[in-house]
C-alpha cells in the first residue's frame, strides 16, 4: 500500500511517530509543512517593460520596482511570510515607550534560546554591527571572519579598520563538495592574530558570501578556544543560526536536537549579532545580545542615541512580538526540513542540466557561478551582475550578485548570483518556473554581454551603483 494513501507522511518529512526528520533526497520536492491562508496576486510583466525598467534602473536590481517582479529572489532578509501566531502576537503588542510586556516576551525567547544575558533590540542586524564596532574599534584595527558579508565589512572600513576573510579555501572551490565550506582556517587566523591590533573577532554563521555555507560545532568551539586564550572578544553573526545548526545536526551531530545545538553553538561565543529579517522569520528587526554587563551598559547609551530606549530599539512593540514567536518558529525540524529541503531542490534542478552552482548548497539561495556560467566576461565587466540583469529580462527573476561589484573588483574572490528563497513564500511550480528560466539562458549565454560602471559610489556600491553595458 501506498505511505501517503495510508496518512503517513511522505518521504522527507518529519515522522510524528519518531520525531525525527528523514533525509530527503536531492530530487525530492520539500514538502510544505504549512497550509496556506492568504495569497497575494503576482502582476505579469512583459519582455519589453522589463528591459524598459532595466534601462531605467541603469541596471541596478535594487531600484526595479516590486509591481514588475514575478519572483523575487533579491534577499531573504525581511521577506518572509508570517505565520498566523506572528501575526495573532502582533496584535498583543504593547507599544509602552518603556519596559513592554512586548519586550519582556522578546527578552525571555532570546535568552532561552541563545543564552545571553543582557538582550537589546535594533531596527536590523546592521545597526547592532554599527553600534557593536563602535565600541571597539579604532583606524589600522583588523578584524578577522570566516567572510564579511556587505554590511559588516563596510561598518569595519568605514571605522578605518581592516575586515580580513579567513575562510577555509575550499569555500573558494565552488564544485568541492565538503560539509563546512563556512568554517575559519584556523592557520589564517592565528596568522590574523600575530601580525595585527585585532580588538574582536567574528564568525557568521551561515557564511552568506561563500554561498550560505555552514560552520561546524568543532570548528567554532576551536576559534573560541583560540580566541580565549589570547582574551579576545568573539561573537557571532546569528542571522542564519537556525539554519547552521540544522547542518550541524545533519552532518556532525546527528542524534542532537536544533535546539540544543543552537544553545552550545552561541555558549562558545561573547555575544552575538541577530538580523531578525531572517532567521528571526520577521520582516523587521534584530538585537543584539551579550554576557558583559559593562559591554551592555555601554552598547545601550549609543542605542539610545542611535536607535531609541533599550526596551524598543526602534521597533515597535507588536514587531518584537513577532520576532519572539518568529524565533521560536525558525528552529522547528520541520521547518528546517522543509526550508533546506527548498534550496536543494532547486540546485538539484539546475545541476541536472549542467549549470554551474557552488556545492553542496547552503541554507538560503542557490548560487550561481557566473564566471563558469558566463566564460567570455572578464571580471571587471560584472560577469555576475550581468547574469542577474539578464535573468530579470529573460523572466522577471530578480536576484543580487555577490562579486567584483558588490565586493570592489579584484577583491572579489568568486562572482556570484545569488538566489535567495524567502521563507515560506514560494512553492515548488514558482521553483520550476525560476529553474526554467535559468536553464533557457544557459543555452543562450553566449548572447550576454558585460557591464560597466558609470559612478563610485565610496560604500556598499552595489546598492545605489548606475551601469550600462559595454558597447
Amino acid at each position: 500500500m501506498n505511505r501517503a494513501s495510508c496518512g503517513d507522511p511522505p518521504e522527507g518529512v518529519p515522522n510524528p511517530n519518531l520525531g525525527i526528520p528523514t533525509p530527503l533526497k536531492m530530487s525530492d520536492p520539500p514538502f510544505e509543512p504549512f497550509r496556506i491562508k492568504m495569497v497575494e496576486r503576482i502582476a505579469p510583466t512583459t519582455r519589453d517593460g522589463r528591459r524598459r525598467a532595466l534601462e531605467e534602473a541603469r541596471y541596478n536590481l535594487f531600484r526595479i520596482p516590486s509591481r514588475l517582479v514575478l519572483i523575487d529572489l533579491l534577499t531573504d532578509s525581511g521577506t518572509a511570510a508570517m505565520s498566523d501566531a506572528q501575526w495573532a502576537a502582533m496584535m498583543l503588542g504593547d507599544e509602552a515607550y518603556a519596559g513592554s510586556r512586548s519586550f519582556e516576551r522578546f527578552e525571555k525567547t532570546v535568552r532561552d534560546l541563545f543564552g545571553f544575558e543582557h538582550v537589546i533590540p535594533t531596527h536590523q542586524g546592521r545597526a547592532a554591527e554599527h553600534i557593536l564596532f563602535r565600541q571597539f574599534l579604532q583606524p589600522g584595527d583588523v578584524v578577522p571572519n570566516n567572510s564579511h558579508f556587505d554590511t559588516t565589512r563596510a561598518h569595519v572600513e568605514h571605522l578605518g579598520a581592516k575586515a580580513v576573510d579567513c575562510v577555509v579555501d575550499c569555500a573558494y572551490d565552488p564544485d568541492r563538495d565538503c560539509n563546512f565550506k563556512g568554517n575559519m582556517d584556523l592557520a589564517k587566523l592565528e596568522a590574523v592574530l600575530d601580525r595585527g591590533k585585532v580588538p574582536l573577532a567574528m564568525v557568521t554563521v551561515t557564511n552568506n558570501t561563500g554561498g550560505g555555507q555552514p560552520v561546524a560545532l568543532e570548528n567554532l568551539r576551536s576559534v573560541s578556544d583560540l580566541l580565549r586564550a589570547r582574551k579576545i572578544p568573539f561573537f557571532v553573526d546569528a542571522c542564519r543560526f537556525a539554519e547552521n545548526a540544522w547542518f550541524i545536526r545533519e552532518r556532525e551531530h546527528p542524534d542532537r536536537p536544533v535546539r540544543e545545538i543552537v544553545r552550545e553553538m552561541f555558549s562558545l561565543a561573547d555575544g552575538c549579532t541577530m538580523s531578525a529579517k531572517k532567521d528571526g522569520m520577521a520582516n523587521i528587526g534584530g538585537f543584539f545580545a551579550c554576557r558583559d554587563a559593562d559591554l551592555a551598559e555601554r552598547f545601550k547609551q549609543l542605542l539610545i542615541l542611535l536607535e531609541g530606549f533599550p526596551t524598543y530599539g526602534g521597533l515597535a512593540g507588536r514587531d518584537l512580538d513577532a520576532i519572539a514567536v518568529g524565533l521560536e518558529e525558525a528552529v522547528d525540524e520541520a521547518y528546517l526540513e522543509y526550508r533546506i529541503g527548498q534550496a536543494r531542490y532547486l540546485a538539484n534542478r539546475l545541476d541536472r542540466e549542467g549549470i554551474p552552482i557552488i556545492k553542496p548548497v547552503g541554507g538560503h539561495a542557490v548560487f550561481l557561478d557566473a564566471r563558469r556560467f558566463l566564460p567570455q566576461l572578464p571580471s571587471e565587466q560584472f560577469p555576475a551582475q550581468a547574469l542577474a540583469c539578464a535573468l530579470y529580462l529573460e523572466g522577471g527573476v530578480r536576484t543580487s550578485e555577490i562579486g567584483s561589484l558588490m565586493f570592489n573588483g579584484s577583491s572579489a574572490r568568486l562572482d556570484l548570483v545569488r538566489l535567495a528563497l524567502p521563507r515560506r513564500v514560494y512553492t515548488v511550480s514558482h521553483l520550476d518556473n525560476v529553474a526554467k528560466c535559468v536553464i533557457h539562458l544557459f543555452h543562450r549565454r553566449e548572447s550576454i554581454a558585460g557591464l560597466q560602471l558609470l559612478n563610485r559610489p565610496p560604500f556598499l556600491r552595489h546598492f545605489t551603483a548606475d551601469l550600462a553595458p559595454v558597447s
